[in-house]
């Protein structure tokens, strides 16, 4: 694929971000390409003579975006850009870095394989949340990591239910829920006690969040599943659905969560190289292999 317009997204107040961007810039000059940078970073720099746009323009003009920063800026970007046709690449400059893969020493090398075609393409699904108050539409939003229902307050149980295609699955007092597809498996997820699901697998987990049972387990269910949890009317009014722990959805007794697979794809391009199993064992401190 030949990039011609590249967007430029990142952290806007972190001194890191700008300096990998001003070194993107002049690379992405050299080649000839037409340069657009979120506005929210260009408002942080003192000076930038690129063009300025916000992440929806990026989307709809860009043909690769490259978002400088940690996997929260990562995912911020993603639940926007999944709803467009553009490639896009992470600079991590934040801590794990699971989804931003080029380091900041690399940035030319890697770019370079990557404008040259040598690179891994993969397509991550997304969530997409949906709040029901006597069957009427509430709100909704998109997750790329999980979708987590929560209480409003530290260590508070709930009660709820949980449905599988209109199947029963369980009911359960615990602190809530955490619903991932597999790129969140390595989220909240694992924290939670969740499996590792690798990237192309079309699969979610269902994983409880301090259950009052020594019974309860995590699930993996097909990815094509409707995800029903169904709030009971006994508990407190503090609680709340969030996705990717940046947007937090409201939720009142009674009311219905349903989850299901979005029609939206992430395109990730990786340079050529990356493997998803190289980057758990860096990240999780794997051990390496003894012969």
């Amino acid at each position: 694929m030949t990039y011609k317009t590249v967007g430029l997204i990142g952290k806007a107040d972190h001194v890191g971000t700008h300096d990998s961007l001003g070194q993107i810039a002049a690379y992405l000059e050299q080649r000839g390409c037409n340069v657009l940078v979120e506005e929210s970073v260009v408002q942080n720099m003192k000076h930038c003579p690129y063009p300025s746009a916000n992440i929806v323009t990026i989307g709809k003009e860009a043909d690769l975006a490259v978002v400088i920063g940690g996997d929260g800026s990562m995912l911020g970007a993603a639940r926007v850009l999944a709803r467009f046709d553009i490639h896009v690449v992470g600079v991590n400059r934040g801590n794990l870095g699971f989804l931003t893969d080029i380091h900041p020493d690399q940035i030319e090398e890697q770019l370079s394989l990557i404008f040259d075609g040598d690179t891994v393409v993969e397509e991550r699904f997304l969530l997409e949340v949906c709040i029901y108050r006597y069957e009427k539409l509430k709100s909704s939003n998109a997750a790329m990591n999980e979708v987590v229902l929560h209480h409003g307050k530290v260590a508070h149980m709930m009660e709820f239910e949980v449905y599988i295609d209109n199947q029963f699955v369980f009911s359960q007092r615990s602190d809530g829920l955490i619903v991932s597809t597999p790129t969140g498996s390595t989220a909240y997820s694992l924290s939670a006690g969740g499996p590792i699901i690798v990237p192309h697998l079309d699969a979610l987990t269902l994983v409880p969040m301090f259950p009052h049972t020594l019974s309860s387990r995590p699930i993996v269910v097909d990815a094509k599943s409707t995800i029903s949890m169904r709030v009971s009317k006994v508990n407190s009014d503090s609680l709340q659905v969030s996705c990717d722990s940046h947007i937090v959805l409201p939720v009142l007794p009674g009311d219905e969560i349903r989850v299901h697979k979005s029609n939206d794809t992430l395109t990730l391009v990786h340079p050529k190289g990356y493997s998803y199993f190289n980057v758990l064992r860096n990240k999780l401190s794997w051990g390496s292999k003894l012969y």
